[in-house]
């Protein structure tokens, strides 16, 4: 999140400008909806407030739904770091912890790939506490879940490496979409179709933004006030709609089943400091920075820095706010993994169907969801991620526990909208890949709340 660059002070003004002058209506035809608000705008207090308020009115709006006979909605987190690198700022015991906190069933690990060390760590393999661990790592743009060791593999040319991760059980993910968007998908279990690192990396006015607010005792005090009444609000300020992941993703099951997972990329890493150098400089980092990786700025630009540095010594650490502890990036974005049982080989194959969906759970809790198909006599013949043949009287259904603004798209393209509704019906006119995203407004403008796993209907 938090990255500014020498002299970047000098064309905050500028890029600030550029970043308020978006904005539009609240949908477009046939699209997503248009943001109403910059993230430069979603960081005032004023706003955060008011997307606070929002999230809590719909809290108690929310209604419980009865799981599927013999299933369960298991809150899954992948591509999750812990102790794998030095950009990486939490620890395992801390990790399992918060996920107990934000009630996580699962998480799979995507170690940073550090050979000759082995990701396949049967020390955190299978179930610590309450909650499943599954080992994994992240290397050569992918996700890789394989059931046994490949470390002497890992070199292989791409199109081996596939087969060689996902024999078995095993599971291979594209990540970081913006990274490498043509990039083949033939033999993969899916991708990744949002991925918080992107929402944030592509952020540079917000990263100016912070900068001021860090270096000026007003503007650092109400942000430190932010941080402590809407901590959820401030993680989730920059999350965007996915375009170029969904794009990927659309245009490829068309010929392929792919299942579409969240990388909540987690590594404690943005734990916001301010320490100071002398009465004129501080530095600005994070948890993760040694000092001569941390940006210097200068009273020069930032007047307030003097007030900050009054009375305290070098060296002396000036905020320290901590962003994205585990428990609240958990409930940033997670995959839900619908299966009958909570152990590895059971999570694996929910996985592998396409038995699962992606949700902000900080906006509202969506344990219960639900988009399967029926056929004429109202029986149901297909879950997200299936196949099902086309029919006379077949319908896709949707559940939700609480009303919302609900596009049904088909390759991509909108066929059936439909605002407010928590039961929502269509009747695919055509063969083709289905998949159900929902909405909830906050502070006037919607957001993404819920994206399906597609239903084939072929």
């Amino acid at each position: 999140m938090f990255r500014p660059t020498p002299g970047s002070c000098r064309v905050f003004a500028l890029v600030l400008f550029a970043a308020l002058a978006a904005g539009g209506c609240t949908k477009r035809d046939g699209g997503p909806p248009v943001r109403k608000h910059s993230n430069v705008d979603r960081l005032a207090l004023a706003r955060l407030r008011a997307v606070h308020a929002d999230v809590e009115a719909i809290k108690a709006k929310r209604v419980t739904l009865p799981l599927r006979p013999g299933w369960n909605d298991y809150r899954c987190i992948l591509h999750a770091h812990a102790e794998d690198s030095t950009h990486t700022g939490g620890t395992l015991p801390e990790m399992l912890a918060d996920a107990k906190r934000a009630g996580v069933a699962a998480i799979f690990l995507t170690d940073h790939f550090r050979p000759p060390r082995d990701f396949i760590d049967g020390r955190w393999r299978g179930l610590k506490d309450g909650v499943l661990f599954v080992p994994g790592a992240e290397a050569r743009g992918f996700l890789l879940y394989p059931e046994q060791s490949i470390l002497q593999q890992m070199n292989q040319p791409a199109p081996e490496l596939v087969p060689t991760t996902t024999a078995g059980d095993g599971m291979i993910y594209l990540s970081h979409i913006e990274e490498r968007p043509d990039h083949s998908t033939a033999g993969l279990t899916g991708l990744e179709i949002y991925n918080r690192h992107w929402d944030a990396k592509r952020d540079r006015a917000s990263l100016f933004a912070l900068a001021y607010k860090l270096t000026d005792p007003k503007q650092l005090a109400e942000f430190e006030e932010a941080l402590r009444l809407y901590p959820a609000e401030v993680l989730a300020f920059q999350c965007d709609y996915p375009q170029a992941y969904l794009e990927k993703w659309d245009t490829a099951t068309r010929t392929q089943r792919l299942t579409g997972i969240a990388a909540n990329d987690c590594h404690h890493n943005q734990v916001l400091i301010v320490k100071m150098v002398d009465e004129s400089h501080v530095l600005l980092g994070t948890n993760v920075d040694a000092d001569d990786k941390m940006r210097k700025m200068n009273a020069l630009l930032r007047p307030g820095i003097k007030e900050l540095t009054r009375g305290r010594q070098p060296g002396d650490i000036l905020a320290r706010l901590d962003v994205d502890p585990y428990h609240r990036s958990f409930w940033n974005v997670s995959t839900h993994v619908l299966g009958p049982q909570l152990d590895e080989r059971t999570l694996r194959a929910a996985l592998k169907a396409g038995h699962a969906y992606v949700a902000h759970d900080w906006m509202c809790d969506p344990t219960g969801f639900d988009f399967a198909a029926f056929d004429a006599q109202d029986r149901r013949v297909g879950e997200m991620g299936d196949e099902v043949q086309p029919s006379a009287g077949l319908k896709l259904r949707a559940r939700l526990p609480v009303g919302a603004y609900v596009r049904v798209l088909r390759h991509g393209e909108a066929v059936a909208t439909a605002e407010g509704t928590a039961d929502f019906s269509y009747s695919p006119k055509e063969a083709g890949v289905y998949r159900l995203e929902a909405w909830l407004k906050l502070d006037g403008e919607w957001r993404p709340w819920i994206f399906s796993n597609p239903i084939y209907v072929r």
